[in-house]
Formats: C-alpha cells, sequence, structure tokens
C-alpha cells in the first residue's frame, strides 16, 4: 500500500502539469539521430531565440563536432555574425534591457528540455493565441500569463482559444486559427518540432555519443554472459 501511495504522489505532478490550462500536450517527434533535423533546429534557435535567450553550456565547436559538420558552416549558416566557433551560444541582450522590457530576465535554455520535457516544449511553442488584454499581445495556453512574445507568429498565424467552464474555472480545450502564417500547419509542426529536437539535444549532448557505444556495450554483455555461462557450466562439471 505504501508503494502505491508513493507512486501517485510521484505521478500526480507529472499529470497536473501536463493536463495544465485544459489541453493535453501533444507528442513531440524527438530523434537525436536526425542530425538534419538538429541542424536546422539550431539555425531557427539562432534566429528566433537567441536574441533573448542564451544556451551558455553550449559552443558552436561542439555542434560541429557532434552533427559532423565543417566549422566554416556552422559559422556561416548557423552562429551570428562575427561569432568565433568557440564562443557559447549567448545572447546579445544584457540584463537591464531584459528586465526592463519583459520584467525579468529571460532565462538561459541549456536545460530547459530536460526540466520541461520535449512534448511541453513542443506543446508551448505551437501554445501561443492573440490576447488584447495581455501586454506583449499574445498569451500561451500551456504557460498562462507567460511574460514572452509570440516570435513565431509570422510563420504560425494568429489563434484564438476556445474557453469551456470546467467545475467554475474558464480552461482552455482547444486553439483555432483566425489568421494564416507564413507557412502551413504542417510546415509549421516541423520548424517547431526541429527546434525542440535541438534544445533536447543541448540539453543532454553526450546522449548522441552514448547510443552510439550503446550497441557496442550491449553486444559486450552479451558475449560476456555467454563466456560466464560456458566457464561455469565446465568448472561445475568436475565438481559433479
Amino acid at each position: 500500500m505504501k508503494k502505491f501511495i508513493y507512486i501517485l504522489l510521484l505521478i500526480l505532478p507529472v499529470s497536473v502539469f501536463a493536463s495544465s490550462g485544459g489541453m493535453d500536450l501533444d507528442d513531440a517527434d524527438v530523434d537525436m539521430s536526425d542530425y538534419s533535423s538538429i541542424e536546422r533546429g539550431a539555425k531557427y534557435y539562432v534566429t528566433y531565440c537567441l536574441g533573448c535567450h542564451s544556451t551558455k553550456h553550449m559552443r558552436y565547436k561542439r555542434i560541429a563536432l557532434d552533427l559532423e559538420l565543417d566549422e566554416a558552416k556552422v559559422l556561416e549558416a548557423i552562429a551570428p555574425y562575427g561569432a568565433n566557433i568557440y564562443d557559447p551560444m549567448l545572447t546579445a541582450m544584457n540584463k537591464h534591457d531584459s528586465t526592463k522590457w519583459f520584467g525579468t530576465n529571460p532565462p538561459d535554455l541549456s536545460l530547459i528540455a530536460r526540466s520541461r520535457g520535449a512534448d511541453w516544449l513542443y506543446s508551448y511553442l505551437k501554445g501561443f493565441y492573440k490576447d488584447s488584454d495581455s501586454p506583449l499581445g499574445a498569451n500561451n495556453a500551456i504557460f498562462k500569463d507567460v511574460g514572452m512574445p509570440n516570435v513565431l507568429w509570422q510563420l504560425q498565424g494568429e489563434q484564438s482559444p476556445v474557453i469551456k467552464n470546467e467545475n467554475g474555472q474558464e480552461v482552455i480545450t482547444k486553439l483555432i486559427s483566425t489568421k494564416p502564417g507564413t507557412m502551413s500547419a504542417k510546415e509549421f509542426d516541423k520548424l517547431v518540432n526541429d527546434l525542440v529536437n535541438f534544445l533536447v539535444y543541448v540539453g543532454e549532448p553526450v546522449q548522441l555519443e552514448r547510443q552510439k557505444m550503446g550497441k557496442y556495450v550491449l553486444l559486450f554483455i552479451f558475449l560476456f554472459t555467454a563466456i560466464a555461462y560456458l566457464l561455469k557450466r565446465e568448472y561445475w562439471r568436475d565438481i559433479h
């Protein structure tokens, strides 16, 4: 009984967090073997996110090594103008300006995928809707009253929430498109998924190497188990 209660206590916060806002989280298609997706995500991140958010634990050199890219290509296609291949991914925005404009300093996103989860990030980036009552002109169905503008609105277009009353509280059940963006819904979903793929990679870059080594580790375990079993049979044959 105690074990059951402990399991409930562990699961409950995740369940409440995932269903906050009345909307279920969409499933992100995370694939760390898709280097092209991570590369595209890095480009989108520098273009749309790096202006406010750093990923200070990631360097452009590491991206080149992990994704097997030429350093010159990384500097030309991913890094901002004037960056060095050994530079960390730091924003140019200073704390004074960010606090003045947004009321707080935008967080570093090096570990955001590990703390929030890929599905949450994917749903959050797709969850902005027009809100004339918000100082930034937008709100978010996953993170209510978020202090962040919808930087992808031109690509996604505008959305409006469908609100229902549940147990005396108004909750958003879904978002509907009211004005198309420059991308189709499918194209935008792919862009957001690439961004999430990149942030998952940034949260644990070593997982690319770990996954490569995994098959060799498993092969070693199987071989060692087989040899150990044969040795056991040989030793016990003499004892009996």
